[in-house]
């Protein structure tokens, strides 16, 4: 095989991966936001689970995409690991059908779907058919890829060197591992088995050992899910794992199957003799079928599996407690008063948390202890979730018909779950600027810190002592807090002109003046909530 032989495959690889790239980014585009909402909503039943997760990826054509959607949902908290191994079932079916498609030979349209594509997102401005262009793109690179690499392999056949590679894969462990060394290399599993499938339609290797190919590919496929889930909290690095454990077990059931009833092979070449092509195609399907059917009863002893793998850590166990409801939990027929008081204590729960992010993000300033970061991501993405839930519950208790004076009541309650949420936005800002401070090792001088000191703990009595209020709606102490309020107005005020006299004096640090400044006007704007929630019921009792 010549140099440029060698080239002219690795080009063919490279439209065959771009074209799925194409083709996938011009589904989710086409689709909008619909494919996280389908994934978010449908997923309560296992069952529907499954189904959505083959919807989901026959439509994106990656398995992986669908995967990371998962990941991303269960890293945020809604999603549970139960509804997720149902969805990734589904898309470990769906990803199969790329070799099924991949198997009619329609390389000699390529061209042609490629100029149709073309012309629709080069020369028409409407997104629909620009998307749609994009779509029909990326099919065509997908096949005249598979066509490049067709032409391009031809003079392997008469290799040495790789005929010998070839014989080293007649060991089915080393098959496999191939298949999931190769896999993991194309971040695809449907690309590494339609190029196995190419090979096999091309007479360089046999259907039986691309039988194992195909298993290892298997396991390769979760290597995108892996590396997506370093960057996410533990639930979402077991979502990873749960779809390792998965094709694991997949990968074992299939061996042994091969294994123990060769005739089974057999039995799949026979459903569509003379056309090796479909026969991958199909054992990829077939495999992946069997493999939900046999592992589906055993879903939940998949998911107690990847929480030994990743224990629970008891700020996990907490987190996990503190984002469910706990006495909005019944809104059809509540009383009233009832309903009042229960969103009153659900709020007030979440205002805690709220006061506990915004004093863990000051203390992560000044001891610089990274595990107090997390915990304020951590108590943030709480704060979110609580957020999404309370105003649900609070407008579906609209439809109860209560007198338009607790309805206002209410109403209010819903913006004040907007002002406690919008704390934790402050606290999470606040620790991204201390981040910042501690990663470009700036200095502050004395004066700077003490004053961010003092601010900090007056921005904090003014939250204690505004959602106190909050509770009792004690109007005769509103005065108080609307003067801890303006205290917190003056403190930011004279930090701001010290930190303008040492800017004249050129004594501030470029990076600690840029963090001052932002943590300044996120300590203010946190008191400037905090009064809201004061005031919340109070005024509107009073009106």
């Amino acid at each position: 095989m010549t140099l440029f032989e060698f080239f002219t495959l690795l080009g063919g690889v490279g439209l065959f991966l771009y074209g799925m790239s194409l083709m996938s980014q011009g589904l989710k585009l086409a689709a909008g936001n619909k494919l996280r909402s389908i994934l978010e909503h449908a997923t309560a039943n296992r069952f529907v689970a499954v189904a959505v997760g083959v919807l989901v990826t026959l439509l994106v054509q990656s398995s992986s995409a669908t995967d990371m959607m998962v990941i991303s949902f269960v890293n945020s908290g809604l999603m549970t690991l139960a509804q997720a191994i149902g969805v990734i079932m589904g898309a470990n079916i769906g990803t199969t059908v790329t070799a099924q498609i991949t198997a009619f030979n329609l390389s000699d349209y390529a061209p042609f779907i490629l100029f149709i594509g073309a012309v629709l997102y080069l020369f028409v401005k409407k997104n629909a058919i620009k998307y749609t262009g994009s779509i029909i793109l990326g099919f065509g690179m997908l096949f005249f890829g598979i066509s490049v690499i067709k032409s391009a392999i031809v003079p392997l056949s008469k290799s040495a060197a790789f005929i010998s590679f070839l014989s080293t894969l007649e060991n089915p462990a080393v098959a496999v591992l191939f298949g999931v060394l190769f896999t993991a290399l194309l971040q695809s599993s449907s690309s590494s088995v339609v190029i196995f499938q190419t090979f096999t339609v091309q007479g360089l290797i046999g259907y039986d050992m691309t039988v194992y190919l195909v298993i290892g590919a298997a396991i390769g496929s979760v290597t995108p899910n892996l590396l997506a889930s370093l960057t996410t909290n533990r639930n979402g690095k077991r979502s990873a794992v749960l779809n390792l454990l998965f094709n694991l077990f997949r990968a074992a059931l299939m061996l042994i199957l091969v294994t123990v009833f060769p005739g089974f092979t057999k039995l799949i070449q026979n459903l569509t003799p003379g056309d090796v092509g479909h026969q991958v195609a199909n054992t990829h399907t077939i495999f992946a079928i069997l493999a939900v059917l046999i592992e589906f009863p055993f879903a939940n002893q998949i998911v107690a599996l990847s929480k030994k793998v990743i224990p629970f850590r008891a700020d996990e166990s907490r987190s996990v407690e503190d984002r469910k409801l706990r006495y909005l939990v019944q809104t059809r027929g509540l009383p009233s008063s009832l309903a009042i008081q229960q969103a009153k204590l659900e709020l007030l729960r979440m205002g805690g948390l709220a006061r506990e992010c915004l004093d863990t993000a000051i203390r992560f300033f000044f001891t610089q202890n990274d595990r107090l970061a997390e915990s304020v991501a951590e108590i943030e993405e709480t704060i979110d979730i609580l957020t999404d839930k309370i105003q649900e519950a609070l407008i579906s208790l609209r439809s109860n018909e209560y007198p338009p004076d607790d309805a206002n009541r209410l109403s209010q309650l819903l913006l004040t779950a907007s002002d406690i949420e919008r704390i934790s936005d402050y606290a999470e800002n606040i620790a991204e600027s201390a981040g910042t401070f501690i990663a470009q090792k700036a200095s502050m001088s004395e004066m700077a810190m003490e004053e961010l000191k003092n601010l900090g703990e007056a921005a904090l009595k003014s939250v204690d002592f505004s959602l106190r209020i909050f509770e009792s709606e004690d109007a005769g102490a509103l005065k108080e807090a609307d003067l801890l309020e303006q205290h917190v107005d003056d403190l930011q005020t004279s930090c701001v002109n010290a930190h303008i006299e040492r800017l004249m004096n050129e004594v501030c640090h470029p990076v600690a003046g840029v963090v001052f400044t932002d943590m300044v006007t996120d300590l203010e704007r946190c008191s400037d909530h905090a009064i809201n929630i004061a005031h919340a019921l109070i005024d509107h009792t009073e009106h």
